[in-house]
């Protein structure tokens, strides 16, 4: 694994949402502790997060079979109350993939996730730059940086009409994009991420949990993961 915690550095607690049909919650934990967090899954039906959450994982997958819409019935799961009082009083919350469509649905995240411009299912890597460095979910990478990390979804072109999406250009809120000639899924504007506008939301439709071992062909992925650990480190440092 790249971008471990030093030994003695705290631990923080950042659980991973687990819905029927999620797929990617356990590479998530794993992801997550290796990284130096202490991580367990959270069964939707629960209705508070654990004590100390420091930061909320919504994983990748096909919660409720991906019925209705994706993410349309997860949003309405009672832990989702808890996602989003937690993410209104400024707590740290990574939506991958699925977790990306959930947000949305729930009106935590801008713009909507369609199907994918080829109407069929995309499982590659893909090539992405990086807008800014300066946010919870971005700070081990450098503005510009060129990151390998794949994408696997057949909804996940996301979508804002022209007035949405110059607000969150002016605001500054597109963290990744999918480099130019590799935008895998038709998404406007080639965005493959993006931030709430306060900042501590984010959601991305590559997951970076698959990239976080040099087994799997790249360690991209940890820089997104380990900005989310040290940002929820320093949480839990200011709170002792």
């Amino acid at each position: 694994m790249n971008g471990r915690a030093p030994a003695g550095e705290p631990k923080p607690v950042i659980p991973v949402v687990v819905w029927p049909g999620s797929n990617d919650d356990r590479d998530a934990v794993l992801a997550l502790e290796q990284l130096g967090a202490v991580s367990r899954r959270v069964w939707h039906t629960d209705e508070e997060l654990p004590r100390g959450t420091a930061a909320v994982v919504l994983p990748g997958g096909f919660s409720y079979g991906d019925y209705l819409r994706c993410g349309a019935i997860a949003r309405f799961s009672p832990i989702l109350r808890a996602v989003e009082a937690f993410a209104a009083s400024g707590g740290l919350v990574l939506g991958i993939c699925n977790g990306f469509q959930i947000l949305t649905e729930a009106g935590l995240l801008p713009g909507a996730l369609r199907p994918n411009e080829s109407l069929s299912f995309v499982c590659r890597d893909v090539p992405l730059r990086v807008a800014r460095s300066d946010t919870p979910f971005t700070s081990r990478c450098a503005e510009g940086q060129e990151l390998t990390i794949p994408v696997k979804h057949g909804d996940g072109c996301w979508f804002a009409n022209e007035a949405m999406l110059e607000e969150l250009e002016e605001a500054e809120q597109v963290l990744l994009r999918y480099a130019a000639g590799a935008n895998p899924n038709g998404a406007v504007a080639d965005v493959a991420g993006v931030l709430n506008s306060d900042g501590n939301v984010f959601g991305l439709m590559p997951h970076p949990e698959h990239a976080v071992d040099p087994l799997l062909g790249s360690t991209d992925g940890a820089a997104i993961l380990g900005s989310l650990v040290d940002a929820a480190r320093l949480s839990l440092a200011a709170r002792v």
